[in-house]
């Protein structure tokens, strides 16, 4: 009789955090067949009605979208200067936030493709919300570029046309980087997630009532069978777009960068930005992830297959990011004191001690010190704390692009063009917009698709091993070796 784990209540394991040499915790926790995986997953989508706190968030979000339509239209209407721009700050909420979201986007193709590229199991979890949170969020990210250009109804002299006012664009704009880099890596992203979703939505359209739902759900299955055949094609596809992704997802947030690097504005002049910003970008998604993954798993009853290793392991890289983005501060200092420059000096003591030392103080309080008390493993393993810490890291995220931009932009060569920025409510508002755009989005993928990769997580469990249920000799539990018998 085998005795219960400390980690066990009633028989059911509730953590597998624990370490034991010579074994592997489990990644399925309380279940044993590939039929419990399935019914757990497909309950979602298949409930008639969703849980009562999916409503109320659903109804936030959508105030929050509603929120940014009213803004954009009358950003559209009346002009950008609604906004809080002025000389010199030009840029502000608009650049932050596409540079914020564009990063959250970086941790769901690295869970996916990095981490599947080096055998990673325990992505399985949490790789395919992760990987719908990157679609949402560079889609919020493309809003503020696109209403940022000034008059909306005429962006068609943007593409490569010929026309009669011989305007063209211009190719060398470093801003035209930006919009091949994220385009790439928004199409590949989105092949990727729906790749990985073909087995099961295949499963919601052999498991559905409804006439609707066999229809709708076998048309995006693609005709999928599961036959050998099939799997082989998936495998390679998929083995193939992470091969595509993992360089995209280095490279985005490197060329996102570049807009800033190959200027001359001091703060801003700078070849630490490419590996700086891409440590930020995995830094802020991991900890999004864990901001979603953290009610999901407790709104949807999915505590058994986004366990507390998921969450302890994402703890651990937000752990490792954090440290890399503090230690890309400090050598911003120390670069700018090297290198002798009056401007760049100022520059970074303005940062710190100028009119926005609170913002940097809030920077560098989140994203430094913040993410240290994760060495903790009871803080690591805490549902509340890591939730709250989450919260924490997305918001110094943020403040740091504030930071970057804001700040650079205020203070420039000549002090007779100084000026503060104060943000309008169109500002305040088109922000939070995008929030609201982002958490509709994400609430309806959850209610109506496999929020947990069904397929990838029977892979990662005993029952997938070809001898499961059999001793070291290829005999069922039980029944004697031949040679053994009396």
């Amino acid at each position: 009789m085998s005795s219960i784990r400390a980690d066990q209540v009633g028989g059911r394991i509730v953590d597998n955090t624990t370490e034991v040499p010579g074994t592997r915790a489990p990644l399925v926790l309380n279940m044993t067949t590939f039929g419990q995986v399935t019914a757990q997953v497909s309950k979602v989508s298949e409930a008639g009605r969703a849980p009562l706190a999916w409503y109320v968030a659903f109804a936030g979000s959508l105030g929050l979208l509603g929120v940014l339509g009213v803004c954009v239209l009358y950003l559209i209407f009346t002009g950008v200067g609604v906004w809080g721009l002025n000389t010199p700050v030009a840029w502000a909420y608009d650049i932050t936030n596409f540079v914020f979201w564009v990063g959250i986007g970086h941790a769901g193709t690295l869970i996916s493709a990095i981490l599947f590229l080096f055998r990673q199991k325990w992505r399985t979890g949490i790789n395919r919300f992760a990987e719908a949170m990157t679609i949402f969020a560079v889609m919020c990210a493309g809003i503020f570029p696109g209403i940022h250009v000034g008059r909306v109804w005429v962006v068609y002299w943007l593409f490569p046309l010929p026309n009669q006012m011989e305007m063209w664009p211009q190719f060398r704009s470093p801003l035209l980087w930006d919009v091949f880099a994220v385009s790439t890596y928004f199409t590949v992203s989105l092949l990727f997630w729906y790749t990985g979703l073909i087995p099961d939505l295949a499963t919601l359209r052999d498991r559905a009532k409804g006439r609707l739902q066999q229809v709708a759900y076998g048309l995006f299955a693609l005709g999928w069978r599961g036959s050998n055949r099939h799997w082989h094609r998936y495998e390679r596809a998929y083995l193939l777009l992470a091969a595509l992704s993992t360089p995209l997802v280095l490279s985005v947030h490197s060329v996102v960068s570049f807009d800033f690097a190959v200027s001359q504005l001091p703060g801003w002049h700078t070849t630490i930005f490419p590996p700086y910003f891409v440590a930020g970008a995995i830094f802020s998604g991991f900890a999004m992830v864990v901001t979603l993954a953290v009610p999901a798993r407790e709104m949807f009853g999915l505590k058994n297959l986004i366990t507390l290793r998921h969450l302890d392991n994402m703890n651990k890289v937000i752990l490792v990011t954090g440290s890399m983005v503090g230690y890309a501060y400090s050598m911003e200092f120390f670069i700018a004191w090297y290198s002798g420059a009056l401007y760049e000096k100022f520059a970074f003591v303005n940062r710190a001690f100028g009119q926005y030392w609170w913002a940097y103080l809030l920077m560098v309080s989140c994203n430094v010190i913040t993410p240290q008390l994760f060495w903790f493993k009871a803080i690591r393993t805490s549902i509340p704390l890591m939730f709250f810490l989450s919260l924490v890291v997305n918001v110094g995220m943020w403040f740091e692009r504030f930071v970057i931009i804001v700040s650079s932009l205020a203070n420039d060569f000549l002090p007779s063009s100084w000026e503060f920025f104060t943000p309008t409510w169109v500002d305040i508002g088109t922000m939070a917009g995008a929030f609201g755009l982002f958490f509709t989005l994400f609430l309806l993928f959850c209610r109506f698709l496999p929020m947990i990769a069904m397929a990838e997580v029977k892979m990662v469990m005993p029952e997938s091993d070809p001898h499961y249920g059999e001793d070291g000799h290829g005999h069922p539990p039980g029944t004697p070796a031949t040679g053994d018998q009396s």
